[in-house]
């Protein structure tokens, strides 16, 4: 019997030793946003057993825990899903239950309880939600954690916050994330197509 990793695991795996220093962004980089086989697989490895399970409650379970084992349940739900599931509808199927988790967190507080990076991760759900109002309030915590970053954290902070601003831009152009036209089975209008020509599109 497989023996499921914990919210430790999956944030040992995930944050390292970045929440502390700022360093250790630049290794981990590379597993956050680049894209290669080898991660994929990896995280396959270890953590695809999870996905069932938080989905069909343990997220949950692990949210009563605290906020560190809440920010893990996302980071499985949210991240892990688009390395797992590439070109599939599967990579958005649990961005819900993400937001739901992250909005609970806003709503009592605790992300204030967390470090920049874990924050960063906290409320990415935000940013890969369709709703404007889910836009419009990613970019207010994200720039309320400009605001409030340790020095050496601010520059990420500010390149995440740009970030999120990117995303908001195309949320306020189509209504949607046109890169997930194809995958989703949705139909690209003119001006859709006529973005995703452009080199660079999408996220």
């Amino acid at each position: 019997m497989t023996t499921l990793s914990d919210p430790q695991d999956v944030l040992d795996y995930w944050l390292g030793d970045t929440i502390d220093h700022a360093s250790a962004v630049e290794e981990k980089h590379k597993l956050w946003f680049g894209k290669s086989f080898e991660t994929d697989k990896d995280i396959a490895d270890r953590f695809l057993s999870l996905i069932a399970p938080l989905a069909d409650g343990l997220a949950y379970d692990w949210a009563e825990q605290g906020p560190k084992q809440r920010l893990a349940a996302i980071i499985v739900l949210d991240q892990f899903s688009r390395n797992l599931f590439h070109d599939s509808p599967l990579s958005f199927a649990h961005d819900r239950i993400a937001l739901g988790l992250t909005k609970e967190a806003l709503m009592s507080g605790e992300d204030k309880t967390l470090s920049e990076v874990e924050r960063i991760f906290l409320y990415i759900p935000l940013e890969h939600s369709e709703r404007m109002a889910d836009q419009d309030l990613s970019i207010q915590m994200y720039t309320k954690l400009v605001e409030t970053a340790r020095p050496e954290f601010k520059d990420l902070c500010e390149n995440t916050l740009d970030y999120a601003h990117r995303h908001r831009d195309v949320i306020k152009q189509f209504g949607r994330f046109p890169h997930r036209n194809k995958v989703l089975g949705r139909t690209n209008t003119p001006e859709e197509a006529e973005y995703l020509s452009k080199p660079g599109a999408g996220f």
